[in-house]
Parts: C-alpha cells; sequence; structure tokens
C-alpha cells in the first residue's frame, strides 16, 4: 500500500506541485503535476506577485493529484505548502486581499532601515530577532506598507496566505515566521517589544493582525475550497522553502554545511541554537529556525539569480540563437579555465533587483581593475566562479563564527544538477561535495507531513535516510579540479583592489 502526499512548492520564479508516494519498502518516489512559471509584475510604479497564478497552480496541481491517487486505488491524505520567506499579502474583513501581494525586490524599502535604526539599532535589533539585515525584510516592509490599515484584519505570510485559500484558517507557520525580523528567536514567538515599536512609531497593528504561530508538523484541518474536493488534511510544514530544503539534506551526521541553491544560494550550518553575537552580526549571518527545533544558521547568497538574469537580458537583446540557452552556455563555460575570466562579489546590491545585469557584472569587474567582458560565456563563467568563491568564503565564515567543524558540503535543490558549480564548490572549499536531491524542498514537505499524519516515523535523522535511500546522490571531490587553496587566495584579493 503506498501513502500519497502533495507538496505544493512555491519559488521565486516557478511554482510546482509534486505527488509524493510512500512505498511499502519506505522509498519515496516523486511526480511532478503541475508547474508554473511566474514574474513580478510590474503594477504603477511597484513589483508585485501573480498570486491568481500562483492559487491556480496550486489547485489545478492539487485536484490532479486527487485524481491520480484515486486512479491508483489510493487516497491523497495530505497537503503541504511552501515558499520563499519576508513576503506577506493582507486580507480585508471578507477574507479578501486588500491589495496585490508586494514583491521583495520592490524598491519601496531602500531607506528603510536606515529609518528604522534611529528608533533601534541594528545591534538590539538582532540580538532579539537574530535576523541578517536586508532591506526586503517583512520588519522592513511593514514600515513602507501603503496599504491603509483600517482595511486590514489578518497579515498571512505567503505560505499562509496560500494555506488559507485552501482551508480558511489563519496561522503563521514557525519557519518562515522566522525570516520576518519580528520573531523573539529565542522564545520562538513574536516579540511584543518589536511590535509595539511598529505601533507606536509607524502605525502598524502588527499584534492585532499577525496571527497565532505554529510549528512544523501540525496538522491544520480539512480542505475547504469550492474547486478542490479532497478528503486530504492540510498539514504546516517547514514553510520555508529553505527549511524543507534543510531537512531533506541527505546526511549522516552533524559536520556537514548545506547550500540550497535556486534563485538564491542559502549557505550554512544546522546548529542547536541561535547565534547572536556582534560578530555574526558584522558578518551578516542570520538565526532561521527549521525544523525539529534546529537552527538555520546561514547566508544569503545572491544565487542563480544572477546568471538567470543575463539568460533574460540576452533574450531581451534577441539573441535566442540558442547560443545562449544556459546548457549550451555551460557546456562552452566549462572549457575556459577556472578563475580565468575574473571575479565579483555576487552580494554586490547592485545585483539585487532586475535589470541589466550581464552590464552590471562587467561595471563590477572594471571597478577592481579587472578586465570587462562581453561573451555570454565568459560572463557565465565569471558568474559560477565567483559563486564558488562566495560559498567559500561563507562557509569559512560559519565555521569560525560557530566553532564548529565540517566534513561534507550537501548541494540540495537546482543547483546540485549544475555540475560546473558542483566541481569548483568542492574546488574552493576543499572538501568533498555531496549533489542531490533536487527536489529537496518537496521532499523535506512530504517527509513533515508524512511523519504528522503517521505515513513515516522517527526523527529527522531517520527523516533524511528516507531520503538517501530513495534518490540518487553524486559526490564531487577538491582534486576533481587542479586548483589550489592558493589560487582561490588570489582569486578573492582581487574583490578588495579598488580601481584607480
Amino acid at each position: 500500500m503506498h501513502h500519497c502526499f502533495a507538496a505544493v512548492d512555491m519559488g521565486a520564479t516557478s511554482g510546482r506541485v509534486l505527488l509524493g508516494r510512500f512505498g511499502p519498502d519506505g522509498h519515496l518516489t516523486l511526480e511532478e503535476l503541475a508547474r508554473s512559471r511566474h514574474a513580478s509584475l510590474p503594477r504603477r510604479g511597484a513589483l508585485h506577485w501573480d498570486f491568481p497564478t500562483l492559487t491556480r497552480c496550486m489547485v489545478q496541481g492539487l485536484a490532479s493529484a486527487d485524481h491520480h491517487c484515486r486512479a491508483n486505488g489510493a487516497q491523497l491524505e495530505g497537503i503541504g505548502v511552501d515558499t520563499w520567506g519576508v513576503d506577506y499579502g493582507l486580507l480585508d474583513a471578507a477574507g479578501n486581499l486588500a491589495a496585490p501581494p508586494r514583491h521583495y525586490r520592490d524598491t519601496r524599502t531602500v531607506g528603510i532601515p536606515e529609518r528604522v535604526h534611529e528608533r533601534i539599532s541594528a545591534a538590539a535589533l538582532y540580538e532579539r530577532s537574530g535576523i541578517q539585515e536586508q532591506d526586503f525584510n517583512t520588519l522592513f516592509q511593514l514600515v513602507a506598507e501603503e496599504t491603509p490599515w483600517e482595511q486590514v484584519t489578518h497579515l498571512l505570510l505567503m505560505p499562509d496566505l496560500l494555506t488559507h485559500v485552501l482551508t480558511g484558517t489563519h496561522q503563521t507557520e514557525l519557519t518562515n515566521a522566522s525570516t520576518t525580523g519580528l520573531l523573539d528567536v529565542r522564545e520562538r514567538s513574536w516579540s511584543g517589544e518589536t511590535l509595539e515599536l511598529l505601533q507606536t512609531t509607524w502605525g502598524v497593528p502588527a499584534s492585532n493582525v499577525l496571527s497565532p504561530l505554529v510549528a512544523p508538523g501540525t496538522v491544520l484541518g480539512p480542505v475547504d475550497h469550492d474547486e478542490l474536493r479532497t478528503a486530504a488534511s492540510v498539514v504546516a510544514v517547514g514553510s520555508h522553502d529553505t527549511a524543507s530544503a534543510v531537512a531533506a539534506v541527505p546526511s549522516d551526521g552533524e559536520d556537514f554545511a548545506y547550500i540550497s541553491s535556486g534563485t538564491w544560494s542559502l549557505v550554512g550550518l544546522e546548529l542547536p541554537h541561535p547565534v547572536l553575537s556582534e560578530t555574526s552580526r558584522d558578518a551578516n549571518f542570520t538565526n532561521e529556525l527549521g525544523v525539529d527545533g534546529t537552527v538555520r544558521y546561514l547566508k544569503n547568497v545572491m544565487g542563480l539569480w544572477v546568471l538567470n538574469e543575463c539568460l533574460r537580458s540576452w533574450r531581451e537583446e534577441g539573441r535566442g540563437d540558442g547560443s545562449v540557452g544556459l546548457q549550451p552556455l555551460l557546456a562552452a563555460a566549462s572549457s575556459i579555465p577556472a578563475l580565468s575570466c575574473g571575479v565579483v562579489d555576487v552580494n554586490d546590491p547592485a545585483l539585487l533587483r532586475p535589470g541589466d545585469m550581464p552590464g552590471r557584472l562587467t561595471a563590477l569587474l572594471t571597478a577592481t581593475g579587472q578586465p570587462p567582458l562581453h561573451s555570454p560565456v565568459e560572463l557565465v563563467r565569471c558568474v559560477l566562479d565567483s559563486l564558488a568563491l562566495a560559498y567559500r568564503s561563507t562557509l569559512r565564515q560559519a565555521c569560525e563564527l560557530t566553532g564548529r567543524t565540517v566534513n561534507t558540503v550537501h548541494i540540495v535543490g537546482g543547483g546540485s544538477q549544475n555540475e560546473l558549480l558542483c566541481i569548483l564548490t568542492a574546488s574552493a572549499t576543499g572538501l568533498p561535495v555531496v549533489a542531490g536531491p533536487v527536489e529537496a524542498t518537496a521532499i523535506g514537505n512530504l517527509l513533515v507531513q508524512a511523519r504528522a499524519l503517521g505515513a513515516v516515523h522517527g526523527t529527522l535523522h531517520d527523516l533524511r535516510a528516507i531520503v538517501k535511500a530513495s534518490f540518487t546522490l553524486k559526490t564531487y571531490r577538491p582534486e576533481d579540479l587542479d586548483l589550489t587553496e592558493t589560487d582561490w587566495d588570489e582569486a578573492a584579493e582581487k574583490l578588495h583592489v579598488a580601481h584607480v
């Protein structure tokens, strides 16, 4: 007998619904039933999410999942939803969106952190929330919010907003709540001090519109949706996509680092407690909560967004002849010597927002005295080398700040399919890299559901053993690339040499 569950996994550029089947042997198999591309929608000078497309993909995919299960003599038992962090929707008294949800790459929060720090220092905020400062954090978005608060009854983060569509319930799952800057990370509860500051200084009634917190594995109830007839229970999973992805890291022990590689690269360690030191804040590490009481101690690295935005720019220039497709470019880039096309700081704020990414990369190269690049292949080589260099420095910092040692790096998510990036990461870090599974986020989502509803059992270690037994992994080693630590040190030095 198979146990069937559906994972709604909405990333920052695409969404999908996957059906997970746990067989009698305990192995998990996946089948993708729906996928949609989505992008930020410009509207009156602002960037919004296309929430109707997100909802349509979810409902159609879940209907297909239920049909597939019934056609095979089984029943869809559970549904879980995960998305990116920080963004939210505001509901009015009728349960409708008071305004389209804003996109975190919108410019409305530029300068907002500085305004907030006039009332509370960055150090005090970090000591309370443990969250790295990024101008799109929910806290800063709320200060910039333009929707009249008298129209708002509930604020729901994106996965909870989609769950609300399914169930009509209002709650905030803990792992996603930890990305907002509104949480007391030690107490794992909303910070009364931060909510009071929002109310008294900027008139944001956060304490009135935020919903109760729930932990991953909480069963929320049945589906209540006119277009979806299923007996499945909706379960709160690690609803921040990285929380689900890290839950599915196929590690044997604790001495591992992870890179959840997609639009963003989330690079870090799994810890039992947050690290709230001033040196940690200075290094801009974040303490986000994970499944089973864990802490995801990590830093956001700009990730494959930079590469994808280059591809978009080249397509818009009319260079759609196949030579600027991802796979041909990766194949061509692999024949160029590593570190020969220069490196950039992929976390430079200039790379955050949509626009002329190739031009911005060239500007960063020339600003550090490196030759400009004009060939798409050379720019791809530069981006991948730069990502590996960023992974190297981030993991070294994480280990120094926590006193942890690492013997393996796990790359999960879409970037685990990028062989060149995996080889570079092994060389840069000096550690073996285990690549896979690709669908780690959906897998972690499914595992938490299945355990909550009794289809599988055990600790986080036991869940990871299911992943290791169910999916093919590939290991890359530092010696796969003929580079030395000195080569990487010299590349890193290029980032600190200003062009005069």
